[in-house]
């Protein structure tokens, strides 16, 4: 079988591979889209589908200015993807709102939103706490065990399904050469000069990105990167349509385009069980029938579990190789919400081939701190 030849293969068929791989042949280059096919994890099918800033980038304002970053181009991407493949993406952008039970919940949550405040300097970032009254108005049916809510105007959600269909169908219709059950098995790499083994055949390749979430921990060695990455599961719940609309997305209620109610945020530290916990299934239906009581009245139609894909600190990973340059790793949370960073911002970087030192907070050296003696 002859070996394909391409400006750069993006290794990662999910939300951040597709959506880097879409940018990259935008930017003029011929790319192959590499999916290990549905033995993935697959994040991108299981998220909460929320592009979330408000309370992101504690400690690092980097981390707050590339959400916003991405927030702020989504709409463009919307557009972008529905221009090229006529699919809506559904994105509802009115703010998002995360709620507090009691007094000392808010006062956290307000330091917290300070803080970021504070970091983001020139930037401004914009809060607020909405009590009484005016929350009644903003989420009509918010149950009294609520004693408030901060909200931030750069919040929104939107369908992930739809957001991956898109990705992909705007990337082989535009060129772009994807190549489904392809795992990659091997790997040489030089500088600028790739050769990748895949179930799929040989790919020759002038750049290389890993986009392929929790595999990148072991992918990252064979380029000289690295990407020190684990699980951690979360679990979601979805009840029947409901007629009564909730106005905008919550940290973890959101009612969808079709009328579902989700709901979810669990963290656990599971490894790489994707099983489902009736105890963190209660505690979450719990959390939400408090917020929102007539959620009570709704039968749930579906659960399941997937694995998002962490670093030790929570931010993401972006790093260039220095010993095989033209190898880039992605590996990020939040491929929704980053989904227009990625698009616009970083693949354009890997077509030139540096990328931006407005990322060099996110670099895996970050974790190379030597042990205390």
């Amino acid at each position: 079988m002859t070996a394909q030849r391409c400006d750069a293969a993006v290794v990662g068929g999910g939300l951040v591979g597709a959506a880097i791989a879409w940018g990259l042949l935008r930017r003029g280059l011929s790319v192959v889209l590499l999916d290990e096919g549905d033995v993935a994890f697959r994040a991108s099918r299981g998220n909460f589908a929320l592009v979330w800033v408000q309370g992101k980038g504690d400690g690092q304002p980097a981390y707050t200015r590339w959400t916003r970053l991405s927030a702020t181009e989504w709409p463009g991407l919307r557009d972008a993807l529905r221009d090229a493949t006529g699919i809506e993406t559904e994105l509802h952008q009115p703010g998002g709102v995360h709620l507090c039970f009691t007094d000392a919940e808010i006062d956290e949550r307000l330091a917290l939103l300070e803080r970021l405040r504070i970091g983001a300097g020139n930037h401004g970032y914009e809060y607020r706490l909405v009590q009484g009254r005016e929350l009644a108005d903003m989420l009509p049916g918010i149950g009294p065990k609520v004693v408030g809510a901060t909200w931030t105007p750069y919040d929104g959600h939107v369908n992930s399904l739809k957001l991956l269909h898109a990705l992909h169908r705007a990337f082989t219709e535009a060129g772009g050469r994807y190549l489904p059950n392809a795992r990659l098995t091997g790997a040489s790499a030089k500088p600028h000069d790739f050769r990748l083994s895949t179930q799929a055949g040989e790919i020759l390749a002038t750049r290389v990105v890993l986009a392929a979430g929790l595999g990148n921990r072991d992918l990252a060695p064979l380029f000289g990167l690295s990407a020190p990455v684990a699980p951690n599961k979360g679990q979601v719940l979805v009840t029947e349509r409901a007629r009564r609309v909730l106005p905008m997305p919550t940290t973890f209620v959101r009612q969808t385009g079709e009328g579902t109610i989700m709901m979810g945020d669990s963290k656990e530290d599971a490894g790489f069980d994707v099983s489902q916990s009736p105890d963190v299934m209660a505690m979450i239906a719990a959390r939400a029938v408090a917020s929102f009581p007539w959620l009570a009245e709704l039968n749930i139609v579906r659960a399941w579990s997937a694995l998002r894909v962490m670093s030790a600190d929570g931010l993401p990973i972006y790093a260039q190789s220095r010993t095989a340059p033209g190898a880039f790793v992605a590996n990020c949370h939040s491929g929704v919400t980053l989904a227009a960073a990625h698009a616009f911002a970083l693949a354009p970087m890997i077509a030139e081939g540096a990328l931006d030192p407005m990322l060099a907070p996110f670099t895996p050296a970050r974790f190379d701190v030597p042990a205390a003696a």
